[in-house]
């Protein structure tokens, strides 16, 4: 899937990701890919800057955690239920709208 077609939603995509619980930066990756089937994948140079974007919004909080030997910054929500919630109702009503165009139903 071309990567415009996440423009405008990607801060809905890893506000999702994260809803389940803190992540890191390619965890997050992952989640997304995995959850849409392999059709969505998202670059390390478009996640990590709307991740410290929406750190700066107070939407995410972060904090480096030990893996193993090597230290990760994990990401998790702060008070972002009601964004999140207002990002899968704008993603509803774009959907509902691009279909209506892109599949009218049947001519009368």
């Amino acid at each position: 899937m071309k990567g415009d077609a996440v423009r405008g939603h990607l801060d809905g995509l890893l506000l999702a990701a994260l809803e389940s619980g803190p992540l890191h930066g390619y965890a997050i990756i992952t989640a997304v890919q995995e959850r849409s089937g392999g059709a969505l994948e998202l670059r390390t140079g478009t996640v990590y800057p709307a991740l410290n974007r929406l750190e700066r919004l107070g939407l995410l909080r972060s904090g480096w955690q030990a893996m193993g030997e090597r230290k990760r910054r994990c990401y998790e929500l702060t008070d972002a239920r009601r964004s999140l919630a207002e990002e899968r109702s704008a993603w509803r009503a774009f959907t509902a709208a691009v279909g209506a165009v892109l599949d009218p139903g049947p001519a009368t």
